[in-house]
């Protein structure tokens, strides 16, 4: 990955490439293909389609002269015209990175994260077989990076808030009474972009969800103007409520920005700097700031360590809980007001399907432990996960749904699944409000389908989790349900229909 070869005149952007931090001075020109295989080889959420599009061409357009964008059905059918001319930062996927080796396109380190694979590989090895804990390796950046430090210390004295951050919503609010999220406008190339995913339907491609109008950044402008609205707006709040959920607020306090980010338009290390700034100009409370820092040098950085450490067959050959369902029409297809009855899954399914996003706990504690429960097939799911969302890449969705969410990898990743009932949904979200079912009753007409669905999960796997650290007393607690025989039939009869 040295990208010495004297022949290489021109870097080749990808879509998740694009901000400036991805050029060098001495990069003369660049080429950008916009393959259509990408967009239509499985169903896409169309406004994820039109971000990746739109995002592209404004930055083709940003370049001008300097830029070649090109329209082709792969990329394969490009690259042998360019390949002996090319070289391009490491991307961000295996299957990426096999292209390119394929075509001997000479390829840069990584960018766009706070370390390195070759930092992580270090750190991994000096674990000497220890658990890859996100929680230690996240203090490992802090310290190799001075973020949060005091020296040696932490500043605030403490690692992490996590205690002062998981507030349930405010009592009988329905949203956190905060300015409208600022929201890109819509040009020309949107209209062009629209367009096109117009004609592509027409022609036979499929798409999830809805498109536009679009609400996340596709240029760098846009995603600095997104970064300052939240650092303005919402990162004191985000703290407290970063595990709180409402149905009539979508964005809550969280920032927007891990799509752009995701696009190679914000830097890491850019977006914690201005975090830090509000921090010590004391606007931002302590809690709020390390919250969001360690999501973004934390979690961020971890999940894509992960995904070459754990190596290019993790997905395809992680499946310890045997889950071989295949998702129902009702969630793969987002088409479900009409037929979904849970609220709390109507509403973060909705979501998905209006705006192709929705925050971390609806994706982990609604979605991911809907599909838990339910023993969705792991590879299914993670690309499913990764199309519908607009900052779902495979490198962001394996260990988030196959490490986190669906416990596939038998723990590799996370100490215990992410199981939970309606209880849990109650307390963080106000879901449970109108909702056709009551977080507490367990069967009959009204029994919650996540209460039950969770006490079936554990039915179903009572001999793995039977003497688990974290998971033994919850089996203990299965085994004290008078109605435990009544319940697993009744899961059962439900099979895969909407809740």
């Amino acid at each position: 990955m040295d990208g010495s070869r004297e022949t290489v005149t021109t870097r080749w952007l990808i879509a998740d490439q694009l901000g400036p931090h991805f050029l060098d001075e001495d990069v003369d020109h660049v080429l950008l293909i916009e393959s259509r295989h990408a967009f239509v080889r499985r169903r896409m959420h169309r406004a994820k389609a039109h971000l990746i599009l739109s995002a592209m061409r404004h930055r083709a357009a940003e370049l001008g002269d300097q830029a070649t964008l090109i329209a082709a059905e792969s990329m394969a059918e490009v690259l042998p015209a360019w390949a002996d001319r090319l070289e391009m930062v490491a991307p961000t996927s295996w299957g990426m990175r096999t292209l390119a080796t394929r075509h001997n396109v000479p390829m840069l380190p990584a960018r766009g994260f706070v370390t390195s694979e070759t930092d992580f590989d270090e750190w991994a090895e000096r674990r000497a077989g220890k658990r890859l804990r996100m929680e230690d390796f996240y203090r490992e950046v802090r310290q190799r990076t001075g973020i949060l430090m005091d020296g040696d210390e932490p500043i605030g004295g403490r690692w992490n808030f996590d205690h002062d951050n998981r507030l349930p919503p405010p009592r009988g609010a329905r949203t956190l009474d905060l300015p409208p999220v600022w929201q890109p406008q819509e040009d020309d190339i949107d209209a062009q972009v629209r367009r096109d995913l117009d004609r592509w339907e027409a022609e036979g491609a499929e798409f999830i969800g809805q498109d536009g109008p679009r609400r996340f950044a596709a240029t760098r402008g846009e995603a600095l103007a997104a970064l300052e609205d939240f650092v303005e707006h919402r990162l004191a709040t985000f703290g407290p409520y970063e595990d709180a959920a409402l149905t009539d607020d979508w964005v809550m306090a969280h920032s927007l920005i891990s799509a752009p980010m995701n696009l190679g338009l914000l830097d890491p290390l850019e977006v914690v700097q201005r975090v830090l700034d509000a921090g010590s100009a004391q606007k931002v409370p302590l809690s709020s700031v390390e919250g969001f820092v360690r999501q973004v040098i934390g979690w961020r950085d971890y999940v894509w360590h992960l995904y070459w450490y754990l190596g290019p067959d993790y997905i395809d050959q992680s499946n310890a809980l045997d889950a071989h369902a295949e998702l129902p029409d009702w969630f793969a297809n987002l088409d479900s007001a009409s037929e979904v009855s849970a609220r709390c899954l109507s509403v973060g399914l909705g979501d998905v399907r209006a705006y192709g996003w929705t925050h971390h706990i609806v994706r982990l504690m609604i979605l991911g432990n809907w599909a838990l429960q339910h023993g969705y097939d792991p590879v299914a799911s993670t690309r499913w996960f990764t199309d519908a969302f607009v900052d779902g890449h495979e490198w962001v969705m394996a260990a988030n749904v196959v490490g986190m969410a669906l416990h596939a990898d038998g723990g590799r990743m996370a100490t215990k699944p992410y199981a939970a009932g309606g209880a849990y949904i109650k307390r963080m979200t106000d879901f449970c409000g109108g909702c056709a079912y009551r977080p507490n009753v367990r069967v009959g007409d009204r029994a919650c389908p996540v209460t039950a669905g969770y006490w079936a999960f554990l039915d179903r796997h009572r001999e793995r989790f039977a003497r688990h650290p974290r998971m033994a007393q919850p089996v203990r607690g299965l085994d004290r349900l008078v109605d435990r025989e009544q319940l697993v039939e009744a899961e059962e009869r439900r099979g895969s229909g909407a809740p």
